[in-house]
């Protein structure tokens, strides 16, 4: 999981690290059989040319997000609702709590649940 550094601006530089980081990450072959499929928003960092380039290089495709839809961000709606389901009423002590926290929700969801968020937005 990678968590947003409060002192960092979420600048192409940025962006292209985490996408490099989860690209060596993930060593799941069957996801590479036809290539992946990325949804992200319209946000600058996404549409420079040198994210174009990454996405090209690892034949990583991506899902066109319309201008102005920021009610179709499957994070809005799936993921931070479970985690905030799955967190609600407890409290922590510091960062790092919030981090280890999170990431124990995150990997508490079912692969399934995943899938079936984003095929909801591929179908609409």
């Amino acid at each position: 999981m990678n968590l947003y550094q409060l002192d960092k601006a979420v600048n192409q530089v940025y962006y292209l690290e985490v996408l490099k980081r989860l690209h060596e990450k993930v060593r799941r072959p069957e996801l590479f059989t036809n290539s992946w499929l990325l949804h992200h928003d319209n946000a600058p960092a996404h549409r420079t040319q040198s994210m174009r380039e990454f996405l090209a290089s690892k034949q990583l495709t991506v899902l066109e997000h319309p201008s102005y839809s920021s009610d179709l961000a499957p994070n809005d709606f799936f993921l931070y609702q479970k985690i905030k389901e799955i967190l609600e009423g407890r409290h922590f002590d510091d960062i790092q709590d919030i981090k280890g926290n999170t990431n124990t929700a995150l990997m508490a969801i079912p692969e399934k649940e995943f899938q079936n968020s984003f095929e909801g937005c591929i179908r609409h």
